[in-house]
């Protein structure tokens, strides 16, 4: 089981520090700052890749809103949701230390500022009030995970789950980036906030409620009405399910 909770921080950790890492380093650097469109891309990519490299060994979750969304769906044992959202959490603040890190090698460096922190109000991108962000992250985090449950599934083309997850994700940063800088991941929302602290950590809990929300009722519904046919547990002693390229149900 260490194995697995190591490719979870690990996935976490790469998720973060490239999506993150290029909202807060490339996004508006003078003359060739990649804008959304490049930070919604370089999150879709984290995924994709941290899917190929450590989705066979963890089933590649790197979300709590996905493990409880698969957990939901029947297809990963409730027993493993704590030690999988703890790794989560400890690689996306273990990437957010690294960023800071160098970010503040810059003399103008000002965390407070946002440092890729999710944010409703005064600190949406586009001013969105709390009832819009919650909204939207819910119902983003709800298709994503959609998306995984569907993209994994046994009657899914073999091989192609991360390609699929990864396009889905740079769909959702798309879409969100203007509203909240785009959650649907409590982990990714974590670490960023515990750098800036004050209010980003005041705004926090809407990023673990939302997400967590939207992925319980796409497990529920995917369990319940979309497959309409038996699941086996996605963690029985080989590869867990999610993005993984192992198990499949």
């Amino acid at each position: 089981m260490s194995t697995r909770f190591l490719a979870e921080f690990l996935g976490t950790f790469w998720l973060v520090l490239g999506g993150c890492g290029s909202a807060v380093l490339a996004a508006t650097f003078p003359g060739t700052g990649i804008g959304f469109a490049g930070v919604a891309l370089a999150f879709g990519l984290s995924l994709l890749t941290a899917a190929y490299a450590f989705g066979p060994l963890s089933g590649g979750h790197f979300n709590p809103a996905v493990s409880f969304g698969l957990w939901a769906g029947g297809r990963f044992p409730g027993k493993y949701l704590a030690p999988y959202v703890v790794a989560q959490v400890a690689g996306a603040i273990a990437a957010a230390a690294v960023l800071w890190l160098v970010a503040s090698g810059r003399p103008e460096f000002d965390a407070q500022a946002g440092f890729a922190a999710n944010g409703y109000g005064s600190h949406s991108p586009g001013g969105y009030a709390l009832g819009a962000a919650l909204l939207l992250e819910t119902v983003l985090t709800f298709m994503f995970v959609l998306v995984i449950l569907g993209a994994t599934h046994a009657r899914a083309p073999v091989g192609f789950s991360g390609l699929a997850i990864g396009l889905a994700l740079t769909l959702v940063h798309l879409v969100g980036i203007p509203v909240t800088n785009t959650s649907v991941n409590p982990a990714r929302s974590t670490g960023p906030a515990l750098f800036v602290g004050g209010w980003a950590l005041a705004q926090l809990w809407a990023f673990w409620l939302a997400p967590l929300l939207g992925g319980i009722l796409a497990g529920l519904l995917d369990r319940l009405v979309l497959q309409r046919e038996p699941a086996a547990p996605a963690l029985t002693g080989e590869p867990a399910g999610g993005f993984g390229m192992g198990a499949r149900t």
